[in-house]
């Protein structure tokens, strides 16, 4: 793995805490039987997933978060038609199926996933675009192959932290995705996720962060009781506002919003990720536009 990928600083043992309310057993298989299901009826679907309509496309995504046991809490306009850039902070395996449903986009997926036995070729058919994450060299090319498909007029979903967090903190939005928006003329729609337990306070369960597994975020999520997922649809930032990618990137970030400042205000007490240079390189090394350091691990909060 090269140095210069994003990284966060939260773990499971650090940072995840599990609901105080659980689910019956019985019914915690039966939630997670029904995502399996869906999730596997989506993917036999692939190869024709650009041709189905995207309302149904949308319906899918809520169908999957609510087999889950997650309510969805949507605010803000939806989202506009055309190409569009949508962008949002990192969580859990329910961002993506959150975001579906804001907006059908083509996904932004690391490489190794096209490697994946049956599965791999199948989401390639489908209109994922890959980047691989370990080879610097090649991300010009990821940046143009983005900006094709946004000035095709398909709407491209990106986490441009580059890692889940585990909800209480939140990373830098990295410059480079915002290249392509730029090149190809398109909005941006900043969607900030945040999920909450029963009580109203920031819920880390859903978490999928550091070696944490898909099995155990999976099963974590479904024996809980009373998640809520937050969507906050921001306004759009149109095309040609912004001189470059770097002040598109701030202003994406701003209006995504639930900066780490007020959590740690609140008392939480998350320490930050530091973005702009490589792990390891003295000040002034290459901006990427994709890489951050962490100043600790892990990311602070108190169980």
């Amino acid at each position: 793995m090269s140095v210069w990928l994003p990284g966060a600083p939260c773990t499971p043992s650090g940072c995840v805490v599990p609901t105080r309310t659980a689910r019956a057993l019985p019914e915690a298989v039966l939630r997670l039987t029904a995502v399996a299901v869906l999730v596997l009826a989506g993917v036999l679907l692939l190869p024709v997933g650009r041709r189905l309509p995207a309302g149904l496309v949308g319906r899918w995504c809520r169908w999957i978060v609510r087999a889950a046991g997650v309510r969805i809490r949507t605010t803000g306009a939806a989202a506009p038609t055309g190409g569009l850039l949508l962008v949002a902070n990192h969580i859990s395996w329910l961002d993506v199926p959150l975001l579906g449903a804001v907006r059908p986009a083509r996904m932004l997926a690391k490489a190794e996933i096209r490697r994946w036995p049956l599965a791999g070729p199948l989401v390639a058919r489908s209109g994922v675009l890959f980047i691989d994450r370990d080879r610097l060299r090649a991300l010009p090319g990821t940046v143009a192959r983005i900006a094709a498909a946004l000035g095709e007029g398909s709407a491209v979903a990106v986490f441009p932290e580059g890692s889940t967090w585990c909800g209480r903190g939140q990373g830098s939005f990295h410059r480079a995705v915002f290249q392509a928006a730029i090149d190809a003329g398109v909005p941006v729609q900043p969607v900030r996720i945040h999920y909450r337990d029963a009580s109203g306070a920031t819920a880390t369960a859903p978490a999928f962060v550091g070696d944490d597994t898909l099995v155990a975020s999976l099963w974590r999520v479904v024996s809980a009781r009373g998640l809520v997922a937050e969507v906050g649809v921001r306004a759009a930032l149109p095309p040609g506002r912004h001189p470059d990618r770097r002040a598109l990137a701030a202003a994406a970030a701003q209006a995504r919003g639930g900066g780490q400042e007020r959590e740690r205000r609140a008392g939480q007490g998350p320490v930050l990720g530091r973005a702009g240079r490589r792990a390891g390189a003295p000040d002034g090394g290459p901006d990427t536009g994709l890489v951050v350091r962490p100043r600790t691990s892990p990311c602070g909060h108190q169980k």
